[in-house]
């Protein structure tokens, strides 16, 4: 993608995978039949996700080149949908890399991420305040360990948590923030040192934390991804968290990411052009540029360095 910096091959690190399974149990959650999608889509002003997964995949392979993304990483949304993702990065291995959520409280969670890293997932996603549970239950960390065994990442979700889709559908969102401190984080990183934990949106308004953490462990990565609202808890300007960001962690461990999820808005360009004019203003050089907007993700997660 042509950029302020050259051309660089523009990665995505934080993009929703709302495949027709992933509405299909969110429906079961509410309880509607598997017919009631459609209407819900439509009521919502959404494209309905076609059937097989790779039918969405296609679908964002096509937004990719629209907007000259090289690469993004897709998140599966809920528990079980992590071979939805997987598909998709069968049918497209050189545009995706996967993630998906696990529940670790749920009886199924060691199983499903030992499939998940042999489907060729790259990081298990853990959302403490969602599924209330604490970092430090023995449980998460026989996950952390299957993710070591196999050399993949851990996506922790910190701080202030809303999830649009749950709302809109009239989902309960009894999510605990007790459980969503990025100092529980340090803990994990310190005993996995080898093993890359990433914390999306910059702490998510444990701004202060998520950089403490990251200073403290150098395999703790900070992902941009979103519009970051959560300043308003804290004061603080976006081009401020970009600064104080590059200022603890450098260029080489923060992830561009948008937090796209749903179609027809699909790929959303909006962040990225306020994120790339912040940089800008800040004056950071084309390396870091590469590294911030790309590199680093196909660096850590698909063992490319590119930029």
């Amino acid at each position: 993608m042509l950029t302020p910096w050259g051309d660089l091959a523009v990665s995505d690190a934080h993009v929703h995978f709302f495949s027709h399974s992933f509405f299909s149990r969110l429906l079961q959650e509410r309880g509607d039949p598997p017919e009631a999608i459609q209407p819900a889509l439509s009521q919502l002003g959404w494209e309905a996700a076609p059937l097989k997964p790779e039918g969405l995949a296609r679908r964002w392979v096509e937004e990719l080149d629209r907007h000259g993304v090289h690469r993004c990483a897709l998140i599966a949304s809920v528990h079980g949908d992590e071979m939805a993702v997987a598909a998709a990065l069968r049918a497209y291995p050189n545009r995706f890399v996967g993630y998906f959520m696990v529940n670790p409280l749920a009886p199924d969670a060691e199983n499903r991420t030992r499939a998940a890293f042999e489907s060729g997932l790259s990081a298990l996603c853990l959302f403490p305040a969602m599924h209330r549970f604490p970092l430090q239950d023995p449980k998460v960390e026989q996950l952390i360990a299957i993710a070591a065994q196999h050399g993949k990442a851990v996506f922790v979700h910190c701080g202030f948590l809303s999830v649009g889709v749950r709302k809109r559908l009239g989902l309960p969102s009894q999510f605990d923030l007790r459980f969503s401190s990025p100092l529980d984080v340090g803990m994990l990183a310190q005993r996995f040192s080898k093993t890359p934990f990433l914390i999306p949106h910059f702490g998510a308004g444990l701004f202060r934390e998520a950089l403490m953490v990251a200073d403290l462990c150098p395999n703790v990565y900070l992902d941009t991804s979103s519009s970051n609202e959560w300043r308003r808890y804290e004061g603080l300007t976006l081009r401020q968290v970009f600064e104080r960001a590059l200022q603890v962690v450098g260029s080489s461990r923060l992830l561009f990411g948008t937090d796209s999820s749903w179609f027809p808005r699909g790929w959303n360009r909006a962040v990225f052009d306020q994120q790339v004019e912040i940089l800008q203003q800040i004056g950071i050089s084309p390396e870091d540029a590469g590294r911030i907007l790309g590199g680093n993700l196909n660096r850590l997660l698909t063992g490319s360095g590119g930029s």
